[in-house]
C-alpha cells in the first residue's frame, strides 16, 4: 500500500475540516435545541404550576361556595319546616274558627225562635201568678213569688236576659222580666 498523495491528504483535510465545521454547527444547534427544549420545559413546569394553582383556588371557591350554599339550604329547609308548621297550626285555628263560625250561624238561625219563647215568657210574667180563690190552703209557695216564673225566679236567672236590642225589637219599654221601671 501506498502512502496517499498530498493532493488525497489535502481532500481528506478539507473533509475533516468540513465535518468537524459540520460537528461543530450540529453541536451548536444541539446546544441551542436543548436550551429551547429546556426553556419550554421551564415554561411548562411554571405553566403548570400557575394552572395548579389556579385550579387550586378554583378548587377552594367552589368547596367555599358549596358550603355557603349547603347552610343556606339548610336555613331554608328550616324556615321550610317552622312554615309548614306555623301553617298547621294556622289550619287548626281556621277549623276550630269555621266550627265556631257554624254554630255562631246556627244560633242565628235560632235566634227567631228564642226571641219568641222570651217575648211570651215575658208575657207570662207580666200576667202573674194564677189564684185560685176557692183553694186558700193550697201551697203558698205559689203565691208568694217563689215559683220558677215568678219574676224573682227569672230576674236572677241570666240565660234568659234580652239585651237592650231585643227590649227594643220586642216593644217591652217598661216591662224588665216582670219589674216595672
Amino acid at each position: 500500500m501506498s502512502s496517499p498523495s498530498p493532493v488525497q491528504i489535502r481532500e481528506a483535510n478539507a473533509h475533516l475540516a468540513a465535518l468537524h465545521r459540520r460537528v461543530a454547527d450540529l453541536e451548536q444547534k444541539l446546544e441551542a435545541s436543548e436550551n429551547t427544549v429546556r426553556e419550554q420545559a421551564e415554561s411548562l413546569i411554571r405553566k403548570d404550576e400557575q394552572l395548579r394553582a389556579a385550579t387550586q383556588e378554583i378548587t377552594e371557591n367552589k368547596d367555599r361556595e358549596i358550603s355557603y350554599l349547603h347552610e343556606k339550604l339548610c336555613q331554608s329547609e328550616e324556615s321550610i319546616q317552622k312554615l309548614q308548621h306555623m301553617v298547621k297550626e294556622k289550619d287548626s285555628v281556621i277549623g276550630q274558627l269555621q266550627h265556631r263560625c257554624q254554630l255562631l250561624d246556627n244560633i242565628c238561625k235560632s235566634r227567631p225562635l228564642l226571641d219568641s219563647m222570651l217575648a211570651q215568657m215575658a208575657e207570662a210574667e207580666r200576667m202573674g201568678p194564677v189564684i185560685d180563690l176557692s183553694k186558700t190552703t193550697a201551697d203558698t209557695s205559689l203565691t208568694d213569688g217563689e215559683s220558677n216564673c215568678s219574676p224573682s225566679g227569672l230576674s236572677n236567672h241570666k240565660d234568659f236576659s234580652l239585651s237592650e236590642d231585643d227590649m227594643d225589637d220586642q216593644e217591652l219599654d217598661g216591662v224588665v222580666f216582670g219589674t216595672t221601671v
